[in-house]
């Protein structure tokens, strides 16, 4: 236990040291879920509804600017998103987002919606790092709130586990399908965490944020984002939730973000049949 536990310190201190350096190293950031997947999906037959909220305590007075992609602000900016998933295999799950805003002064009001499916790849621990995969379709309400209209993000998952500590790794590739950027090939980011698996109710842990702009051309440095979210999570009577602040490592960010995700779980009947226990991916 000393050794894994010395190992995620290091791992930690790594991520930390890398991402707080101001240097290229933001895909496009999606403000409406600052969260990282895990390897394991949700179960076949089972439905999740999740709400997704953030706020900029303090962020940019102008658009395009930190968070907003749009011509709107992020100072103030509330953000909601409610995502409904539902388990199709052991492996599999597919989900629908529909993405809220109320800019400061404003009114709540649509932003956008988001399609997705997300797998696992083998058994958890079969491999030495356990595996899979994320495809998502991102509708995009402009200009307000974006500059591009659809967008095309894919995603491996990492996971592993070291004792009490779980590390998980989203590197993130974004396309631009349709909009006045879609010439100009992947964009690539990233959402990471570190937990430690203290209690099912309460386990605390530093998620980061970010991303890097063009893979060829990246954006300046001073013009990416990256973040760093100390948040604790758990699931007290079968309800998940994230909470926690986010600070900004770099002058293209927002200062400060408040996080708040909220999970529900219902089984509700599987339409197909169970995984094949030699297969991978389905």
């Amino acid at each position: 236990m000393k050794n894994y536990s010395r190992f995620a310190t290091f791992a930690l201190l790594i991520l930390i040291a890398a991402f707080a350096r101001p240097t290229p190293s933001a895909a496009q950031l999606d403000p409406f879920e600052f969260e990282v997947y895990p390897y394991r999906t949700l179960n076949r037959g089972m439905v999740e509804l999740e709400s997704l909220n953030s706020v900029v305590a303090r962020g940019h007075s102008a658009g395009d600017s930190g968070t907003s992609h749009g011509t709107l602000p992020s100072q103030s900016m509330w953000r909601t998103a409610f995502e409904l998933t539902y388990g199709l295999t052991d492996r599999i799950e597919a989900a629908a987002y529909v993405n809220l805003a109320k800019p400061r002064g404003g009114e709540l009001q649509y932003a956008g919606s988001k399609f997705r499916l997300r797998g696992s790849l083998f058994d958890q621990g079969q491999l030495p790092l356990d595996l899979g995969w994320y495809l998502e379709f991102d509708y995009h309400r402009v200009p307000k709130f974006d500059g591009q209209k659809l967008e095309l993000e894919l995603k491996p998952i990492i996971q592993k586990d070291l004792g009490d500590f779980s590390l998980m790794f989203n590197p993130i590739f974004e396309k631009v399908l349709v909009g006045l950027e879609k010439n100009k090939g992947f964009e690539f980011g990233y959402a990471h965490g570190i937990y430690y698996r203290w209690m099912r109710s309460l386990s605390p842990g530093i998620e980061f944020y970010g991303g890097i702009g063009n893979i060829r051309h990246p954006d300046p440095s001073k013009e990416q984002q990256h973040y760093i979210f100390p948040v604790i999570r758990g699931e007290p009577h079968g309800i998940e939730y994230s909470v926690g602040p986010g600070f900004g490592l770099s002058r293209g960010s927002d200062r400060v973000i408040v996080k708040f995700n909220l999970a529900l779980e219902k089984f509700v009947g599987a339409i197909l049949g169970p995984s094949s226990g030699s297969g991978w991916f389905f």
